[in-house]
């Protein structure tokens, strides 16, 4: 498949383009100001973000344009689908938690899959940033990029929305739970 080589086919790079421009212009409240056409011109002299796009979107993150950065000149895209993205969940926070870890291991861990698909773990900033544009995770939990000195002491942190309102918890590194998974970003 050319998927594995981080290389799409032409119908593969059509597709996911319409997907994501359909997102864009359903959600407009999410980029208010951005125009797709400059948004499109930038992956398609990007074609490896098309690729990450596309891996977002098979874990079921439903990625769309949140940020405009001015400085850099990129489009900032995270993960828009409602819960936390179903083929990113029953994971652990990092490869030192599932190492730890002496049985029922879980498939993976948040650091190497978002390592994998060229993503950024959100942070806690950009996880509440994100809340601001929706509601996410009212049944489900995200990792969220942990600071050094909690980790260092075993621990990790993750976020939800519950009450509306955003809470940041935390738990081992080496706990996964069917229903936490965790959401990134791409900047494009």
């Amino acid at each position: 498949m050319a998927s594995s080589k981080k290389q799409l086919s032409e119908k593969e790079k059509t597709e996911i383009l319409q997907i994501l421009q359909t997102r864009f212009e359903k959600n407009e409240k999410r980029h208010k100001g951005l125009d797709w056409n400059k948004v499109k011109e930038k992956l398609e002299s990007r074609p490896e973000k098309i690729w990450t796009l596309t891996e977002m979107e098979k874990t079921e993150g439903e990625p769309d344009v949140v940020d405009f950065d001015k400085n850099s000149g990129e489009f900032i895209f995270a993960d828009c689908s409602a819960e936390s993205p179903k083929g990113r969940r029953s994971i652990c926070y990092d490869r030192a938690a599932l190492d730890a870890r002496k049985e029922h291991k879980p498939k993976n861990s948040a650091m190497d899959v978002a390592k994998e698909i060229g993503i950024e773990m959100l942070t806690e900033s950009d996880y509440r940033k994100l809340q601001e544009l929706g509601e996410f995770d009212l049944k489900t939990s995200s990792w969220v990029l942990t600071p050094d000195e909690i980790r260092k002491k075993g621990g990790a942190i993750f976020c939800d929305r519950r009450y509306g309102t955003v809470f940041m918890y935390h738990n081992g590194a080496d706990s996964y739970y069917a229903a936490r998974g965790f959401r990134g970003k791409l900047r494009v």
